[in-house]
């Protein structure tokens, strides 16, 4: 799906460089993701250079869209600030592109940063992600608990979401 998704928006945007913040950003370091982890229809995605033109990505590609009817999946575009990141995670993002992207660049989440942004999120379905990510063995949670130190939460949150990291560790030893 990213690479499509990928090339698509860049033709839309005119901006070379796609950012993948949603789930679909797995397949930047996991082209062959176990499918649990790739079943949501949407990327979310954004132009590096281009902001101002995200909104163009979900009137021809979004939901609904003839690209949604032609491809089963779409894009939503969205902000940096729609995910919940730790610190230096733009230095992190991890670059795809080939010919299925058409040259263009797209600049997925890695996958700590990723996991962390769904924890952070907390919905039924992020926190399936994130235990689908550590007990396929994709994520380091010893990475998780580090950089979790470095999200820009209150204390108090970083302290539930420690404990939930702890509850995941505990069930995949």
């Amino acid at each position: 799906m990213s690479g499509v998704v990928i090339r698509a928006a860049a033709d839309v945007t005119g901006d070379q460089e796609i950012v993948v913040i949603g789930s679909q950003a797995i397949l930047g370091e996991h082209p062959d993701a176990p499918e649990r982890l790739l079943l949501s229809p949407e990327a979310d995605v954004y132009p590096l250079h281009r902001r101002d033109r995200v909104d163009e990505i979900d009137g021809v590609l979004g939901e609904g869209s003839m690209f949604h009817d032609t491809h089963s999946y779409y894009a939503h575009g969205v902000g940096s600030e729609t995910a919940t990141l730790p610190a230096g995670w733009e230095g992190r993002l991890v670059s795809i592109r080939n010919e299925n992207t058409r040259q263009a660049t797209g600049l997925c989440l890695e996958k700590h940063d990723l996991v962390l942004s769904k924890l952070a999120a907390g919905r039924e379905k992020d926190i399936r992600f994130v235990t689908d990510a550590i007990r396929g063995g994709l994520v380091d949670v010893a990475i998780l608990e580090e950089r979790l130190e470095a999200m820009p939460l209150p204390a108090d949150r970083v302290d539930q979401l420690k404990q939930v990291l702890a509850g995941q560790k505990r069930r995949v030893s």
